[in-house]
């Protein structure tokens, strides 16, 4: 077992589909939480990039600012993570429903790997885990490519 269970590459009994317009509807809900944070404008130009949200997410786990007991936030900070994959991996979003209900995922185009960022940094926090964000997106992204050259 892997010790990143964000990702899977069994899908089981789930249907994979490509997002609803309620669906992304709801990761700009989350994108809002955090971006409505960011305080001045020049940074702002810099979160656009996929290091600058690193910079911005490891900034907020740093300050504290949003606390372990507000999963909401912490999936809002997932979601933005979640779109570094996109930015840098090629990831797509895709929404995955299972016996346990409805989540936005992310699909490697063509392949079975999925990530569910939404709970990334949540799941870790809540457990009182230290955070260090872009080591969970390193550590992930080496997984991804370990799994890709095995042809999943």
């Amino acid at each position: 077992m892997s010790t990143y269970p964000e990702y899977n590459n069994a899908p089981g009994a789930q249907t994979v589909t490509l997002p609803t317009a309620e669906d992304l509807a709801r990761l700009d809900e989350h994108r809002g939480v955090i971006e409505r944070m960011i305080g001045d404008e020049e940074f702002r130009e810099e979160y656009k990039k996929p290091s600058g949200k690193i910079a911005f997410l490891e900034a907020i786990v740093v300050q504290g600012a949003i606390p372990p007991e507000d999963t909401y936030g912490l999936q809002s900070m997932g979601i933005v993570l979640g779109d570094v994959f996109v930015e840098t991996l090629g990831f797509e979003w895709v929404t995955v429903e299972d016996s346990s209900g409805q989540d936005p995922a992310l699909r490697f185009p063509g392949t079975t790997i999925l990530l569910h960022p939404l709970t990334m940094i949540s799941r870790r926090a809540e457990r009182g885990e230290q955070v260090d964000v872009g080591a969970l997106f390193s550590a992930v992204s080496a997984e991804v490519e370990k799994l890709r050259a095995m042809g999943y």
